[in-house]
């Protein structure tokens, strides 16, 4: 599970770094969509949110590192954009982000230059459905008579399954979602519009879904047909449910036999593994007339 955790970590991190792909989420996250940063206009931030406490003589730096950051223009104003992508539930996230946010005023102070605003936002790619707070007041159970004086802290929340592909513009970051949204739903077959996929992207939505495995030699090159592309990867899933049936189907003859016979050597065991579905199909009609091993090994031989 952390190998495929840290997978889709990597992978999103390096979707994240295009600019258009960058711009587009930004919009949705927090103009609903409305095309207020541009790609052109994004600048790379330093995602080292290193700070030093404790002892003056002797000080204790802390480590802490945003995935990706950027400066945008927004009407001629800069603001600075953290993007956290989160594949599983973090119960502390909004604690993370304060941190973040915190951290990054701080430095700007302390490096004596213009401090810009900060923005930030959780690129959830999660199967499951978010299930802890967005706001720091949320996390607490706070007296009513307090409320007023708690100052809250909330994060924006993008969950790639409940995007609202219109949205989007960059066409590539579309398809890049809608491929995550059908995966999730095993819709292997959903996309039936003939549109060309860049090949990578397809290959991270895999990644970030856990169903690399069931995509089978996908075509070369830069772009992919995605109808094509799911229909391979439905194939796949087919190939797996096939693979699961026969595992079932096994397991219930060895249990037939076992109350047949009372007890099945391992040399029986393993000609029922390696036999094919259809003499087991044979043998479990047969099951009746069976009474002793060499029985059996004449069905399935």
């Amino acid at each position: 599970m952390r190998q495929i955790r840290n997978a889709s970590d990597t992978t999103c991190k390096q979707i994240l770094r295009d600019e258009e792909c960058f711009a587009d989420l930004c919009n949705y996250a927090f103009f609903q969509g409305r095309q207020v940063i541009k790609p052109e206009e994004l600048v790379s931030r330093e995602n080292d949110l290193s700070t030093l406490i404790g002892n003056v003589d002797d000080p204790t730096e802390i480590k802490r590192y945003r995935d990706v950051v950027r400066k945008a223009s927004i009407h001629g104003d800069y603001v600075i954009i953290g993007v956290e992508h989160q594949s599983t539930f973090d119960k502390n996230m909004i604690f993370r982000i304060l941190n973040y946010d915190a951290t990054t005023y701080i430095n700007q102070v302390e490096s004596k230059k213009e401090v810009h605003p900060v923005g930030s936002f959780v690129f959830y790619t999660g199967d499951k459905k978010w299930n802890t707070p967005l706001e720091l007041n949320d996390y607490f159970d706070i007296p009513e008579e307090l409320k007023a004086y708690i100052n809250e802290w909330k994060f924006i929340f993008v969950d790639v399954k409940e995007i609202d592909t219109s949205k989007i513009k960059d066409e590539q970051t579309r398809y890049f979602i809608e491929a995550i949204q059908e995966m999730y739903k095993g819709n292997f077959e959903g996309l039936h519009r003939r549109i060309k996929m860049n090949r990578d992207n397809f290959i991270y939505a895999a990644i970030i879904t856990g169903s690399l495995d069931l995509i089978r030699d996908l075509p070369e090159g830069d772009e992919i047909d995605m109808c094509e592309g799911m229909e391979r990867m439905a194939e796949g899933f087919r190939n797996e449910g096939r693979k699961e049936g026969e595992k079932r189907e096994k397991k219930t003859v060895l249990s037939l036999l076992k109350v047949k016979l009372g007890n099945v050597s391992n040399q029986l065991e393993q000609a029922i593994q390696n036999s094919s579905i259809e003499k087991l199909n044979t043998l479990t009609l047969s099951i009746f007339d069976i009474t002793n091993e060499d029985d059996v090994l004449k069905i399935i031989n």
